[in-house]
Order: structure tokens, then sequence, then C-alpha cells
């Protein structure tokens, strides 16, 4: 059905494009895109990709608004030049936690994002930990969401952790740090937590579990200001805790993030490269887990019509 398969970068991530083709041994295709002085963004696919099945790489990373607007001009400028089939490759999707309405007169922007990125054209998303599942069924398109899981708990079993204890930062997050713990065979305890207004603020209130005279494992799906890392690290202390380790999915580290980390009382944290992490934004205490053998088998599978839920049995 399809000639080939080819494989673009947006200017959000491009190592990690990079990375993929690298592990599925295909050539990074050639594209142009820019923004004129005006900030309107042009495209221009510099080879054929008439009827071949087209990969296109772009996390919504910052500028987060710039990085969509790109990557539906990129599947607008696709489809124009009739590829065959259109995948979005979405490692770190933003808007994610707008998923319902919780308030009065707010939006669902991650239901508006993906109607956009079906109105462009794209025929599949390929993504990884959204904020929420739900958000797979605010598609009508086929959506392959990979899990970190599976590489940050094999780096965690290698490094034998002894009397730890995995930690959600709050009660929506029960689920992924439950499968956390199970994989690393330890007990799961719970922060409680509440968010301050519209803000970024949260405050935590209590903890669910025994975590005096144990380690801690902190586990969240992405890490933007470290406010409820800091929040997380400040109770699981009052309550006890010896050593704490932090991981995240996604590392957006914005605004105060970075300071906030430096002066964390944490033994190590870690990442996986789904948004590019800048040389100013790595700790000396931060491990950067690469995910591009995820995303490259998946595109493999995905292009050669194999099961993608394969990859996580």
């Amino acid at each position: 059905m399809y000639s080939d398969l080819a494989i673009f970068s947006g200017r959000a991530h491009p190592e990690l494009a990079k990375a993929i083709c690298a592990r599925i041994g295909r050539p990074l295709g050639k594209v142009d895109v820019f923004e004129f002085s005006n900030e309107n963004i042009f495209v221009q696919y510099q080879e054929n990709i008439r009827m071949r099945d087209v990969y296109l790489v772009q996390p919504f990373t910052s500028p987060v608004n710039t990085s969509i607007i790109e990557l539906l001009i990129m599947i607008d400028a696709a489809k124009r030049a009739s590829a065959g089939r259109i995948t979005a490759v979405i490692p770190y999707f933003a808007y994610g936690r707008s998923d319902k309405k919780d308030q009065p007169r707010v939006p669902i922007s991650a239901r508006l994002v993906a109607n956009m990125l079906e109105t462009a054209g794209a025929d599949r998303v390929l993504t990884m930990n959204l904020h929420a599942g739900q958000i797979q069924g605010f598609f009508n398109i086929p959506v392959d969401e990979l899990n970190a899981l599976y590489p940050v708990s094999a780096y965690f079993r290698n490094e034998r952790l002894d009397n730890y204890v995995v930690a959600a930062t709050d009660v929506g997050d029960e689920k992924r740090a439950r499968d956390m713990a199970v994989r690393l065979d330890t007990p799961l305890a719970i922060i409680e937590k509440r968010r301050v207004g519209n803000t970024d603020r949260t405050e935590a209130v209590n903890v669910i579990g025994d975590v005096e005279g144990r380690n801690v494992l902190i586990l969240d799906d992405e890490i933007d200001t470290a406010g409820t890392i800091m929040e997380a690290i400040r109770i699981l202390r009052a309550h006890g805790c010896k050593d704490i380790l932090v991981s995240c999915y996604h590392a957006i580290l914005s605004g105060p993030a970075i300071e906030r980390l430096n002066k964390a009382d944490v033994r190590e944290i870690v990442v996986t490269d789904s948004v590019p992490i800048p040389p100013e934004k790595q700790l000396p205490n931060m491990r950067i887990l690469p995910i591009a053998a995820q995303f490259g088998d998946a595109i493999g599978r995905i292009h050669s019509g194999q099961s993608v839920g394969a990859l996580f049995q």
C-alpha cells in the first residue's frame, strides 16, 4: 500500500528524530521548516513523499504553541504532497492537563488539539505517557501510546534499590506509581495534595503509606516548575523518610524548576529525553534515559502492520 517509510522532524527535537532514524536504519528526511519575519511558519519537503508512509516527529515543547502549529502545517504540507499515510509522532503531548471541564467556563484544550491534528490530516498518532488516559478517546483516529515505565523501571532494577517505597505525587497518579512499584517489587505510598487556584502551586497535606525510615522513589508523569516535587520532598521528610530519588517521564523544567531541583535534597533525578533538555538544565545528579529505541521499534511495527502492544509484553 505504501511505497516506503519516511521520517521527518520539526524544529522541536531533531536530536530525538535522528536517534529514532538510527534505531531503524533509515535516513532522516529532508524538509525545510522556518519562520518568516512576520512569524508565519513555512514548510517544504525536499524529497518526494507521494504514497509514502510518513512519520513527523514533533514533541509539543517550548515554545509550545509554535511547536503545535508547526506540526499542523507539516501535516497539511504532507497531505497536499499526496503522502500515503501520515503519523504524528508526539513524544510529549502538551495541554494534557486540560482534559475535562472541571470549572465553569473553561476549555477542554486537549480535545481541541486532538481535533486540530485530525483536521490537518493526520491518519494516526504515536505518543508516550499522556497526562490522562482518556485523551486517547479524544481522537477519532488510531492512537498508539508508548510507556516510559519500561526503560525507567529497567534502569532502577539495575540499580538494585533497597528498602524503597514508590510514592505517587497525588491520588490521580496512583496507578502510574503502582505500576512502577509492581515492577520494582516495592510498597506504594500516595501523597495527598491540593492545587492552589489556577496557579502551578500545589500544597502537600499528608502521606498515605509508611515511609518512616524507608528510602523513597517519587514518580510523576512530568516535572514542570517542580513545585509539586518540592512539596512532595517536604512532606516525605516530615514523615521521616531517608534517601529520595525523583523520576519523571517528561522533563519540562520551566520557570524556577532548575533552581528548585538544584537545591532539592535528593540523590538522583531520572528523566527521559522525550523533550530536549539543554545543557544549562542538566543537573549533576540528573540521569537522562533515551527513548528513541521505543519509538523506532514502534514505527517499524506500525509500518509493517505488526502489533505495537507486543512491545509491552
